[in-house]
């Protein structure tokens, strides 16, 4: 497609001036057009200005004043003027095309011009009383601007029509393609700042093409906006050669149309033109999609250039202004204390001619109040924008699904596998509704979830192979190795009223922290405003998780994405750590039920005992926390010391030690509790999941001690219940940041969390246990011996560690020990090396 540029010299026909200072250029805009839209455009300016610096007399009755400038100026003008450009012409193809259509807007700092246009288009005073078209109303939206007890600077859930917090950059065009999949009639329009261009996450996105399906799928047109800078430097994507640029935005996939210039009826032409054009191709795509034509289209995308802080002072205190850096915040700062700055600002506003848009009651003039579309047309009041809601989210039958238990802890099974299964059936069940997706890197199969592959595939747009597995147009499962995109596809999907999984290496969890964080933000925010519908929760499932990586070392063992979600208000976020695949089954199907959550699961692949079955797992895992009866032998008395677990492996490593310590020290009385709800654990009025105090002493006693076996970083468990009754007896192991590429359970050794240290901590917290306790002690130490030993000769774990299972009964002989004594004497006598020495205290000791 031809670029099309606003410069006279691209336009046929000769400029005339129209009486009112804006020259008429041919184009789709006819003159009376031409006159609104950039009418229009003004007024948007007047009110984007207006709320950045007036408190009061908004529409400039009396010469500015120091009382009527804010105090504190806040805001950013530079992008503001072309946001406002750009959705003058949304409305107006909107308007001609009766658009069902949606913005994201990247440049979050152009918040002025988008509570201006909801204001102009009537739905901020619908959704705000007390902001009304009238004087008093205007003076309201000014004052409320970046103010105490106002709103925010950025395009944040207060501003109707907005799915975009744009407090971070990078994540507009994940959210715009994950707003359009499964919707088919809808139109993203996505602006990208050239800023927020430079952004890892934005360069991933252009890709977002790729899978996107125009037969059943929505529209998003990248509109990218170029005004040259950031905060104090150019931007590249402004300053490379535009031939490159073209070539670059082309070798994405798109089709690029150029919109370059400064002089108004030139812009306004050729925006109109370019919207037309691209919608006369995005038709065309559809048409050919529906004839059943193979191949993914090139679709359409803007490029407007335009100088930053458009139509502001060109000039102030003798330095240059329009169109560079200095627009980008507060062009005009001293505007209290400073009467020069005075003046220029008043020049400024009264440069719009606001007589002209607005009547003397402060309503803006009837002819411009008809310009926007009407009802739900509206960009800000789009119900897309707003979790609109189709069929409700269909869920199978759990027990149907659920893994045999024949007897605890003697049968193996996959959790995530199990889980497969159940997102199979989810994604059967609303395959007509089409409003359930999985997100993801290249890990799908990888994390045992690959039972889905039976009903879908993986959606992909491009040439698919013989040997390719599982690719198809239509696919429901969205894969890329970019965790930013795969959850900012999500957070589009579930944000427009759908519902997903987001599921991932636990390690490379980290990579989407921020991205997280605002979505906590929004969700916080969103909560507080009535007419917000609640949003399908954001669903992240941590697998591969720090405790199994065979052939990974120590970059992939990192289960510190729990601390950071801890951290997030206790409305919002949860964390979930089931022990087994009946525990996961009924976690995912929980969290599939709500709304406004960030829940976290975290569960294992690999082959693991389990321990409920389906009832005994959907009772414990309403509970949260509870007490294994069936693994502890307290009896009616209080426990001697209490094993606590949260966590597959954890799990696992505890009931190994209650096995182990009932066996050698049978008097000792242990209580087993079970956490899956790890936010169970912090003080009632920290978390709303919390446990009060007298229920929580019920499972953990007021003043025995805890040995807690924890999935992640151990500090966090200490955080959460350091205002428990018990805390000082709490004694956490969890991950040190030891090991590497290891054995399953040298990596529990390394890090403490085995049973054999497990049981030692144990015999060391309670006194008066006499020689007994010594000789357990004694057969301890020799087992880790025996373990360091074994592994470092066979490279696998010990036999009776690797088959281990919950027994039938207890009381049986105790190990043999005699066994373990060989293998020491067998390794002193291994080799004739000098003993290296051991990297750490728990390290390996065998120089086999």
């Amino acid at each position: 497609m031809d670029a099309t540029h606003g410069s006279r010299e691209h336009h046929d026909g000769e400029c005339r001036d129209d009486g009112d200072g804006l020259a008429f250029v041919p184009g789709p805009i006819g003159p009376d057009g031409l006159r609104q839209i950039d009418a229009y455009w003004r007024a948007a300016n007047y009110l984007s200005v207006g709320q950045i610096y007036l408190m009061a007399n908004p529409l400039l009755r009396e010469p500015l004043k120091p009382e009527h400038v804010k105090p504190r100026l806040l805001g950013h003008w530079g992008t503001t003027p072309g946001l406002n450009f750009i959705y003058a012409h949304l409305n107006r193809v909107i308007r001609e095309r009766d658009l069902d259509m949606i913005a994201v807007w990247g440049p979050g700092h152009g918040a002025p011009g988008l509570v201006a246009n909801a204001y102009l288009e009537g739905t901020y005073a619908e959704t705000y009383p007390d902001v009304a078209h009238d004087l008093d109303g205007m003076a309201r939206l000014f004052r409320q601007f970046s103010f105490p007890g106002g709103i925010p600077s950025h395009a944040s859930p207060e501003l109707p029509g907005s799915i975009h917090e744009g407090g971070e950059l990078g994540y507009s065009l994940a959210h715009a393609f994950g707003a359009a999949l499964d919707n088919p009639g809808l139109t993203v329009a996505c602006v990208v700042g050239d800023g927020e261009a430079e952004t890892g996450p934005l360069a991933a996105a252009w890709h977002g093409n790729k899978f996107l399906d125009p037969r059943s799928d929505g529209t998003v047109l990248p509109i990218l906006h170029l005004n040259g800078y950031k905060i104090a430097n150019p931007t590249v994507l402004a300053r490379i050669p535009r031939e490159e640029l073209r070539s670059l935005l082309v070798g994405y996939g798109y089709e690029p149309t150029f919109v370059e210039g400064d002089e108004p009826a030139i812009m306004h032409q050729a925006m109109a033109a370019a919207l037309d054009a691209a919608f006369d191709a995005i038709t065309e795509i559809r048409i050919r999609a529906r004839r059943g034509e193979a191949g993914r289209p090139r679709w359409p995308l803007v490029v407007l250039r335009s100088p930053k802080g458009w139509t502001g002072p060109g000039s102030v205190d003798g330095k240059p202004v329009e169109g560079t850096w200095r627009s980008h915040q507060v062009p005009v700062a001293a505007v209290r204390e400073n009467p020069e700055h005075r003046a220029i600002l008043e020049r400024w506003m009264r440069s719009y001619r606001p007589e002209e848009l607005f009547t003397p009651d402060g309503s803006l003039v009837p002819d411009l109040a008809a310009l926007p579309p009407r009802g739900p047309r509206r960009l800000s009041a789009n119900p897309h924008a707003n979790a609109h809601r189709g069929a409700p989210l269909r869920l199978p039958e759990l027990r149907r699904l659920a893994v045999t238990v024949p007897e605890r802890g003697r049968t193996k099974a996959e959790a995530t596998r199990a889980l497969g299964v159940y997102l199979r059936d989810v994604l059967t069940l609303n395959a007509e509704a089409r409003n359930f997706r999985i997100m993801g890197p290249d890990e799908t199969a990888s994390n045992r979830l690959d039972a889905v592959f039976e009903v879908t595939s993986r959606a992909w747009q491009e040439e698919i192979l013989p040997e390719d597995d599982h690719l198809g147009r239509d696919g429901r499962v969205m894969e890329v190795l970019s965790e930013h995109l795969c959850e900012g596809w999500l957070e589009g999907y579930v944000l427009t009223g759908r519902h997903g999984l987001f599921a991932t290496y636990e390690a490379f969890a980290h990579v989407i922290d921020s991205m997280v964080n605002q979505h906590a933000k929004w969700l916080k925010s969103a909560r507080d405003l009535p007419w917000r519908r609640p949003v399908p929760s954001l669903n992240i499932l941590l697998s591969s998780h720090v405790w199994r990586q065979d052939h990974n070392g120590f970059s992939h063992q990192d289960p510190g994405f729990i601390d950071f979600v801890a951290n997030k208000r206790g409305d919002t976020a949860r964390i979930y750590l089931p022990p087994d695949a009946n525990c996961l089954l009924c976690v995912m199907d929980h969290c599939l039920r709500t709304y406004d959550r960030i829940n976290v699961v975290v569960a294992g692949k690999q082959p693991a005992l389990q321990w409920l079955d389906m009832d005994a797992a959907a009772r414990h895992c309403a509970a949260g926390v509870g007490i294994w009866d069936w693994a502890s032998n307290e009896g009616e008395a209080e426990p001697d010391v209490v094993m606590a677990c949260a966590g597959d492996v954890p799990t696992q490593e505890t009931l190994a030690a209650v096995d182990w310590l009932r066996r050698y020290v049978p008097e000792l009385k242990v209580r087993v509790v079970n956490v899956v709800d790890l936010m169970t654990l912090p003080a009632r009025e920290t978390h709303p999941h919390g446990l009060d105090d007298p229920t929580f002493d019920s499972l953990f006693t007021r003043d025995r001690p805890v040995m807690f076996a924890y999935h992640g970083y151990p500090w966090l468990i200490h955080r959460m219940t350091y205002k428990r009754t018990n805390h000082g007896n709490f004694h956490v192991h969890g991950f040190i940041e030891e090991g590497t590429t290891t054995t399953p359970f040298d990596m529990c050794v390394l890090n403490r969390l085995d049973r054999y240290h497990l049981a030692q901590a144990a015999l060391r917290a309670v006194p008066g246990l006499g020689a007994r306790g010594e000789h357990a002690e004694e057969a301890l130490r020799d087992a880790l011996a025996a373990h360091r030993v074994h592994v470092c000769r066979a490279g696998d774990d010990l036999p009776e560690v690797k088959d281990w299972s919950w027994p039938d009964r207890h009381g049986d002989e105790h190990p043999d020990r005699r066994r373990i004594e060989a293998d020491i004497m067998q390794c002193d006598t291994a080799g004739a090396e000098e003993p290296r020495p051991a990297r750490t205290a728990d390290d390996r000791a065998c120089n086999a």
